[in-house]
């Protein structure tokens, strides 16, 4: 029987790819979205394994109606994997309390609503997986992203702590780190800073999204059941 994803911030980035690639790999996947429903639905369009669903995942009442409706439709949550982010870029002095305060909304409680959410069917059949997705900026701090750094570090001690809580119920809690993506969230870069960026990266390339999505389907499969609690980041070698 299939086992299925469900994959927050799915329409997009790495989120999308890893829809592509856990569909292709067999699982049933639930695609969370906030805004991007044409793009959500064009992409289940594509796939027979895929169902979309619309929520913001720092509500935790649509959260929870979204693990509920995930539940009626294939079953059971088996695997979680908290993608969904924004980011936010700018001095410190300039951040205001607005922007503080959604970004750790989505980025942070949005992990704590899909994992309050999802763990307690989870605990009672002793088996699940959480994936939370951070960053590298979670591990080392970005200069001019202090609101997404803190948020992305947040994550890390939360991936930490609960595989320590949870672990007695077989479930395994990992969290991957991704270093610099090929994604929209670095269209603010111009081309010279990417090249700076690669030329400090071993592997002489940027991240792709793909890149993340293996990962995510090594740590969900059966042959990562003994690793629980750690932080990998696919980074290339850029930060070690």
């Amino acid at each position: 029987m299939a086992k299925t994803v469900l994959i927050t911030g799915g329409s997009r980035g790495i989120g999308k790819a890893m829809v592509y690639a856990f569909s292709k790999a067999g699982y049933n996947v639930m695609l969370n979205f906030n805004k991007s429903e044409s793009i959500a639905n064009e992409i289940a369009s594509e796939l027979s394994n895929v169902k979309v669903y619309g929520a913001d995942v720092a509500d935790q009442q649509s959260v929870m109606n979204m693990v509920e409706y995930t539940n009626n439709v294939f079953g059971s949550v088996d695997i979680l994997i908290n993608n969904a982010g924004i980011s936010c870029t700018g001095l410190f002095q300039d951040l205001s309390s607005d922007e503080w305060n959604r970004l750790i909304a989505t980025n942070l409680t949005g992990n704590y609503n899909l994992c309050k959410a999802v763990l307690p069917q989870m605990i009672s059949r002793k088996s699940g997986k959480i994936i939370n997705i951070s960053s590298v900026w979670g591990i080392t701090g970005a200069s001019m992203e202090v609101a997404y750094s803190a948020s992305k570090a947040g994550v890390i001690g939360l991936t930490k702590a609960l595989a320590k809580e949870v672990g007695p119920s077989n479930i395994q809690v990992n969290c991957i780190a991704p270093g610099i993506v090929m994604t929209d969230m670095i269209s603010e870069y111009s081309m010279d800073e990417l090249n700076a960026i690669t030329d400090e990266i071993p592997l002489g390339r940027l991240g792709s999204t793909e890149d993340i999505a293996k990962t995510a389907l090594f740590l969900a499969s059966d042959d990562a059941n003994y690793i629980t609690g750690q932080v990998i980041s696919p980074n290339g070698g850029w930060v070690i």
